[in-house]
Formats: structure tokens, C-alpha cells, sequence
């Protein structure tokens, strides 16, 4: 029991770090997407697919740098054996990919399955967010099947 409960501590402190993360991510990227639209210009017009594609890079980097937060708490509290297996772990378990390959620490099990939720929760928030980026700038409009 003690070990869940400092699962379940720990993992909701690294899931409140992630959305903070998260939020002033997603807050940096539309400032500097509303740049972009504002001050850009290709041929004459606005560079739509430029702001597009830097809502992309933004959005992974946000994405990236939460994983890697997640990597060095696994290596602080030797969740894993070492930080490129920590980074690896932490990548394929945000991504809810969990390939088996490697394995948390049983003590510490309940934490990584707390980051594949963690992951799944922000990546759908991006993806939310892409969706109405493209919407605002991109090359799609509300309303329109494709």
C-alpha cells in the first residue's frame, strides 16, 4: 500500500507539471503562430502553411520536453536502470505505444501506467489544438469535409 500511495503521489505531481508545461506551451505557440500570420509574407500573402507547420514543431516540442521530464524523474528514482533507457521508457510509455521491451521497477509500475495517461490526456489536447489552429489559419475552414 505504501508503494501505491507514492505512486500515485508522485505521478500526479509529474501530471500537474505536465499540464502547466502543457498550458505555457500551447500559450508560446499561438503567440508566435499570431506572429507568423501577422508578419509573414510569401509572395504577398500570409504564410498559412508556415504558421501550420510551426504549430507542429511547437506542439512536439511541448510534447517532447514533458517526456523528457518524465525521463529524468524516472532516472532520479531508478525507475529503469539508466537516463537513455529512462528517455526511451518514457517516450514509448507517453506515446501508450509500450512496446515491453523494457520494464518500470515493480515498486514503481502504477507511475509509469499514471505517464501512458498523462500522455494520452496532453497528446489529445494537441491534437485538439491542431485541429483548431488549422481551423483559425490553416488551410481548412469549420464546416468543411475532407
Amino acid at each position: 500500500m505504501p508503494n501505491l500511495l507514492l505512486n500515485l503521489f508522485v505521478g500526479t505531481l509529474m501530471i500537474s507539471l505536465t499540464v502547466v508545461v502543457h498550458t505555457f506551451g500551447l500559450i508560446a505557440v499561438t503567440h508566435v503562430m499570431n506572429w507568423i500570420t501577422g508578419h509573414a509574407r510569401i509572395g504577398g500573402h500570409r504564410s498559412r502553411i508556415l504558421a501550420m507547420n510551426t504549430v507542429v514543431i511547437g506542439i512536439f516540442a511541448v510534447l517532447t520536453a514533458e517526456i523528457w521530464l518524465w525521463a529524468v524523474c524516472y532516472e532520479l528514482i531508478g525507475v529503469v536502470t539508466d537516463f537513455p533507457t529512462a528517455l526511451y521508457f518514457s517516450t514509448t510509455t507517453f506515446a501508450t505505444v509500450g512496446y515491453g521491451d523494457v520494464i518500470a521497477d515493480p515498486h514503481w509500475q502504477m507511475l509509469a501506467a499514471l505517464e501512458g495517461v498523462d500522455g494520452f490526456l496532453l497528446i489529445g489536447w494537441s491534437t485538439a489544438y491542431l485541429v483548431a489552429a488549422g481551423i483559425r489559419i490553416g488551410p481548412f475552414r469549420s464546416g468543411e469535409h475532407f
